[in-house]
């Protein structure tokens, strides 16, 4: 399981080093191998590749004639893009994801179980703030309602 939230740099090249809690980790899941898509919060998806393969696996078992679900496949998988890590743990994004995610030199990493968001820094602190005041409340869906924290 992936979690916390860590910041990372990205370098000139559009390389982020990934930290080193997670290698050990994406070493035994994934053989060093991620693939990132993107997010309809305008942020970065990233997982170890096994995890990826079953839910693109999901996704593109979905009915091809329902519009809802060939919009994100194509999303999805279409702009899912494989990212290895390097002998110095760093992994290279795609210049086409950093702009999606309007990513600039300084983001943020947010494990979230089986995969990280990848965040810029400044888009990631304004959106925590918004969802920490309440802003974007919507009611609870009914299988969240008897949850408890």
């Amino acid at each position: 399981m992936f979690r916390g939230a860590t910041k990372i740099t990205l370098d000139d090249k559009g390389r982020m080093v990934m930290p080193t809690r997670y290698r050990e980790q994406i070493a035994e899941l994934a053989q060093g191998k991620l693939v990132v898509t993107v997010d309809k919060d305008q942020c970065l998806l990233i997982y170890p590749l096994p995890e990826w393969e079953q839910i693109e696996r999901k996704l593109m078992s979905l009915p091809s004639l329902n519009a809802t679900a060939r919009r994100l496949q194509r999303l999805m998988v279409g702009h899912a893009t494989d990212l290895p890590i390097d002998g110095h743990g760093r992994v290279l994004l795609p210049p086409e994801l950093r702009e999606f995610a309007k990513l600039t030199r300084h983001g943020m990493l947010i494990g979230q179980g089986n995969r990280f968001e990848l965040w810029d820094e400044a888009r990631w602190s304004e959106r925590r703030d918004a969802w920490l005041a309440g802003e974007d409340a919507t009611d609870l869906p009914s299988e969240l309602e008897s949850l408890s924290l």
